[in-house]
């Protein structure tokens, strides 16, 4: 029968995952269902602010958010589409590292001119975009206060 399958049984064997987006976390980036996202094993070398990385959160979760803060402890994470950071993700939960994804059945790589400049602007607008989905978010929940769906 085999043993079950986990992204860390697959990286051993196979040194690299392409796995199919699931989520919306990580929008406008990756998108759900359609879009794949390939990542290799993390090195002993540090993340770096900006960096991709898939890791994993008791009891059962498996994250792919992007490096926003690194400390002596760890990092503290968050998806692109996300108002909540992670924080106090150690070395020891982050299983790979993303070198990449396809869209359209394109592949293009983390190294690629676009990303970096895509990355740049996102770190450097995330607390504008925070705010932004923040007050976008009340602005729903008022809606819906004075709209309620009829049944």
């Amino acid at each position: 029968m085999g043993e079950p399958f986990t992204y860390e049984s697959y990286l051993d064997r196979y040194g690299q995952l392409t796995y199919r987006v699931v989520g919306t976390s990580m929008l406008p980036l990756l998108r759900q269902k359609t879009d794949l996202f390939i990542a290799a094993p993390k090195t002993d070398v540090r993340l770096k602010v900006g960096d991709v990385a898939l890791f994993f959160r008791a009891p059962d979760r498996y994250i792919l958010h992007r490096v926003i803060a690194v400390d002596a402890q760890g990092y503290t994470m968050l998806g692109d589409n996300c108002i909540h950071p992670e924080t106090n993700v150690r070395d020891a939960d982050v299983l790979a590292v993303m070198t990449g994804f396809v869209r359209n059945g394109k592949a293009h790589s983390t190294n690629e001119r676009g990303y970096r400049l895509y990355a740049s602007v996102w770190l450097h607008t995330r607390r504008v975009r925070v705010l932004w989905l923040r007050l976008r978010g009340a602005a729903a929940r008022a809606f819906r206060t004075v709209f309620p769906k009829r049944t």
